[in-house]
Parts: C-alpha cells; sequence; structure tokens
C-alpha cells in the first residue's frame, strides 16, 4: 500500500488503475468539491427508479440480535454483551472474529431474492460492501478480512450484482467502513465490573499466530480490528464511568481522517476503488455526513464519477452522502436516514430506512414489529411526491434467507405496485406535494415522530399529461382534494379513474374535487386516483 498516498487516485495508477479512466474521461474530475459540482448530474434513471431494496446484510446477523452487534457486544451492561456472554462466552474468549467463523450464508437465494425485489417495486438493488465492522463482503484485493477468504467464503457484493442485472435492476454498494478506525476501539476494553473486571477483551491480545486451527488462520486479528489507537485506559471501575468514556472518545462521530492511524484512511480509500473498478456500481452510497476521511472521500468520489463518464460519456453514477451543505447538494445526492423532507426539493434526493432493525434483530419477527406494506408505501408516496427516492432495507438472517413475516411485506408491496406502479414509476412532482394535516418535519433519524397519516392526508405525482393523487388511508366517506379547487387551481378535472377500479363520479368547484370511492377490499390499501384534465404538468 506505499504507493497509495493523500494527494488522490490520479496520481496512483500504477496501484489502481484511475488515472486511465480518468483519462478516457472529457473532462476529468478531480478530488474537489467544486470539481465533483462542475460534473454533476441526477441520471434519469435514478428519478425514474424511485424505490431500491437494500441488502444489509453480514456478520453482524448472525447472532440475531440487531444492529451495531460488533461493538455493543464488547460494552458492558447492555443487552447485546449480556445475549453475547450467555450465548458465545465472554468477549475475552469469544470475540466477533469468531462470530464470523459462524458466517455461513447457506440458506441465500440471491436469484429468487432479487426477483422477489423487483416484484415489490424495486427499480435497484444496494449491496452492504462492508459496515463498521471493517468486513469487507467482496473479493477485496486490499483487505484479506473479507467474505471470500472467512466466513461464507463468497463473494456476496459480486454475487448480488449478477443477480440484480440479470432482473434488469440497477446495481448499487453501500460502504460503511470509513468509522471502523473508532467504532471497532471498544473490542479493545474490558469489564469495568464483576467477575473478569479489567481483563482485556479479544483484539487486545489476538495475534495472527492465534489463529493457528482456527476459521481465520492466516490472517492478522488486528487488521481486522483496526489496530489499537484508542484503547480505553486502565482502572475504570464502574459501567457508568465505562459509558461516560466510550462516548466522549471512540464513540464520538467524526468522519475525519484519523491522524492517530493514517494508514486506515489510505486502505479505506484503496478498498474502496477496489469496490467500484470490480463491480462497476450504478450508485455508492456512503454512511457518511458528507464525505467520509478528508481527501480520502474526494478522492474516492473523483475517481467513481470519473469511471462513470469514461463508460458512459457523462455521469451515470449517483453517490450518496448525509446532513449536506447547500454547496454540497450540488455535487453528490443526498441521503436523509430514516427520515422526511418537509417539502419538494429542487434536488433529487433519497431517504433510506429498514422494515426492522439494520442488522436483523430476531426479537421483531417474534414480536410481528416490522413496518407492514401500508406503511412502506405510505412514506413512498410521500417521498416521491417531494422528488426523492426510498430504499429500502429488508434484514436477511444470517443464513441469508429471509422471514415469514418479511415474505408477508414484500407480498403486500408486489401487490399493491401491480395495480399503482404508474403512479409511482417515472413519475415527477406535482406544483405541491400534497395536502393533509400530517406534515412530517424535515430532517433524518426522526422518522417516528410524523405521527399516524389520515384519509384527509394526500400525496401527489405527474406522468406525462397525468395527475395521480394517492390517499395515504382509504378514505371512508366522500373525498375532498383541495387542491384541485375550480379557479385556483390551475386543472380543469375531465375525467378521474380509481387506479384498478375504474372510472368515478366527481364534481370540482370551488372547494374542491369531491370524490367518493368505493369500500376497500380485504387487504387493500392506499388507494390512487388517475386525474385527467387540462392544465396537468410537473412542477420539479
Amino acid at each position: 500500500m506505499s504507493g497509495l498516498t493523500r494527494r488522490g487516485v490520479l496520481g496512483t495508477a500504477s496501484l489502481l488503475g484511475a488515472a486511465a479512466l480518468a483519462d478516457r474521461s472529457p473532462a476529468a474530475v478531480r478530488a474537489s468539491w467544486e470539481s465533483l459540482a462542475a460534473q454533476f448530474r441526477t441520471p434519469e434513471w435514478f428519478r425514474d427508479a424511485k424505490l431500491g431494496i437494500w441488502s444489509h446484510w453480514g456478520p453482524q446477523c448472525v447472532p440475531e440480535w440487531g444492529d451495531w452487534y460488533a461493538r455493543k457486544m464488547y460494552v458492558q451492561g447492555s443487552p447485546f454483551y449480556d445475549h453475547h456472554r450467555k450465548t458465545y462466552g465472554h468477549p475475552a474468549d469469544t470475540g466477533f472474529i469468531d462470530i464470523i467463523g459462524q458466517w455461513r450464508a447457506d440458506k441465500w437465494q440471491p436469484e429468487m431474492l432479487a426477483a422477489k425485489f423487483k416484484a415489490a417495486g424495486a427499480r435497484y438493488l444496494v449491496s452492504m460492501a462492508n459496515h463498521h465492522d471493517n468486513f469487507d463482503n467482496f473479493a477485496s484485493r486490499y483487505h484479506p478480512w473479507n467474505s471470500t477468504r472467512v466466513g461464507p467464503r463468497r463473494d456476496i457484493v459480486g454475487t448480488w450484482a449478477k443477480a440484480a442485472r440479470a432482473q434488469g435492476l440497477r446495481f448499487g454498494v453501500s460502504n460503511h467502513a470509513a468509522h471502523a478506525w473508532h467504532w471497532l476501539q471498544a473490542a479493545y476494553g474490558y469489564d469495568p465490573e464483576g467477575s473478569r473486571r479489567g481483563q482485556r477483551y479479544d483484539a487486545f491480545r489476538l495475534r495472527k499466530s492465534d489463529g493457528r486451527g482456527k476459521t481465520w488462520q492466516g490472517l492478522d486479528p488486528q487488521a481486522l480490528y483496526t489496530g489499537p489507537s484508542m484503547v480505553v485506559p486502565d482502572g475504570i471501575s464502574s459501567v457508568a464511568r465505562m459509558d461516560e468514556w466510550h462516548l466522549a472518545n471512540d464513540r464520538h462521530w467524526t468522519e475525519a481522517a484519523p491522524t492517530i492511524n493514517p494508514g486506515f484512511s489510505r486502505n479505506w480509500l484503496a478498498r474502496q476503488i477496489d469496490l467500484v473498478q470490480r463491480y462497476d456500481p450504478d450508485l455508492v452510497y456512503f454512511d457518511n455526513e458528507g464525505l467520509p476521511l478528508d481527501e480520502f472521500g474526494l478522492d474516492a468520489a473523483a475517481q467513481f464519477y470519473n469511471q462513470s463518464i469514461a463508460r458512459h460519456g457523462r455521469l451515470e453514477g449517483v453517490l450518496t452522502g448525509k446532513k449536506l451543505s447547500a454547496s454540497q447538494r450540488s455535487a453528490i445526492t443526498e441521503d436523509v436516514e430514516r427520515g422526511w423532507s418537509a417539502d419538494i426539493r429542487s434536488q433529487p434526493w433519497q431517504t433510506c430506512t429498514c422494515i426492522g432493525d439494520w442488522h436483523y434483530d430476531r426479537k421483531i419477527f417474534d414480536q410481528r414489529a416490522y413496518k407492514a406494506a401500508e406503511q412502506v408505501i405510505q412514506r413512498l408516496c410521500d417521498v416521491v411526491s417531494k422528488n426523492g427516492n426510498l430504499l429500502l432495507s429488508v434484514p436477511q438472517r444470517g443464513d441469508g434467507s429471509i422471514d415469514a413475516e418479511e415474505e408477508k411485506v414484500l407480498a403486500g408491496l408486489t401487490a399493491w405496485m401491480a395495480i399503482n406502479g404508474e403512479a409511482i414509476f417515472a413519475s415527477r412532482p406535482w406544483l405541491r406535494y400534497g395536502e393533509g394535516p400530517v406534515r412530517p418535519a424535515e430532517g433524518m433519524m426522526n422518522e417516528a415522530k410524523a405521527g399516524a397519516f389520515t384519509s384527509q392526508d394526500l400525496r401527489f405525482t405527474v406522468r406525462g399529461g397525468t395527475l395521480y393523487a394517492a390517499a395515504l388511508v382509504w378514505p371512508q366517506k366522500p373525498l375532498r382534494i383541495a387542491s384541485l379547487a375550480a379557479g385556483a387551481s390551475p386543472v380543469r378535472v375531465g375525467r378521474v379513474s380509481l387506479l384498478g377500479g375504474g372510472q368515478l363520479p366527481f364534481t370540482q368547484d370551488g372547494s374542491g374535487l369531491l370524490v367518493t370511492l368505493p369500500e376497500a377490499g380485504e387487504g387493500v390499501f392506499v388507494p390512487v386516483l388517475r386525474i385527467e384534465g387540462e392544465g396537468i404538468a410537473a412542477g420539479a
């Protein structure tokens, strides 16, 4: 890795071949926000797609205990720690490295799942390439801790790419590894209380020589755990004090390149470029605010843009980041994690959410607590009406399968899309996103605060010369659409139909468009009206 420096991918052709790609571009993108913005455009495929499904799957799904397992199993006092100690043993003896060895993916059927995702409305499929756990789910040339060397011994990303493209889906990858250098430091800690107080966890003691006869023989544990760069000091004697230390140190969220571990950023960049060159994704999702790791993130973005331009003649790739400034939104696409947009955005955007927890959690299945298909469609209609896309995670078990409750969600989406998909795919926002009492607030990580939608909550889209109005809850009485009031609205309605149900009588006057819908059939939700007439045009 000595040939990879902070000065960017365009100077590392002998190692990664990035310069050769850039040279074929009519206008090479440099590693700066200004240069990214100069080439930025949102490709039409992304604007038309509207829905992606995400395989947020890796070795942390093996315990089936939820997100962030590889960190929280090392935090005494957390339910994750208690579960790990009861199920696998003390983390000084059995660590995350051993969980990886138990990942088999022996019930994974990617071709079948890709077909189900497409039927459910997905127009792109995203595979998690790595998480904060620093494990690559692909045939990485620059990180031996990958799924072809240990665990399932399969190229997870490459297999998903083939399955997605066989279904005619666009393909994306997500990279979450930029935080591994601090996130995994908990594995170097110890119990502050109890019978094994002060005994360091496995990352602190394990070396390559310890792997003899184990699933990870020949690999260096320090390359997985990132090395001891922020180790909790000796002498902490309470869970509360340990929690305070973590929060102030290795749990502190930063996008900066670590000066205490400079080799980490160089390796991250090599792995990211390898990922893009090897699988040629249409979309790259960074789990970062802005771009990760200072210049290294800019280098990665420039390489992705250059590769896309070289292969297509213009930018056809989508790169997402979070909490973007106005200027950053002119260079990459914003992702709003588990959140909402308050209104129509001029730039296409994406929100990502999950029907359960990010990593598979069996408790959600047992409690029947997944988001229902109706909730997913309500969310999709809101997002699309505001010029956005929805990236939806359907968690996979450690063995690669999905459970019976998730199958029900997909079946519900499939049935709705078969009738109402024309209101979603290739649509554009209308002059206003909708109407009704529930108006979700702008921001990320606030999806639960929006409240329950009502039958007065409507969301609009336009496709061609047709306006669509989705009622987020099926109305039990005549529906009045105030946004289509005669005289106030530019639309003169000539015909109203219920998708899947035929033409409906209506009146349009100064109070709005009045339509009476039939009663909802069993299991049917979120009816969509097709409204035809004069004066219908997209607003964004």
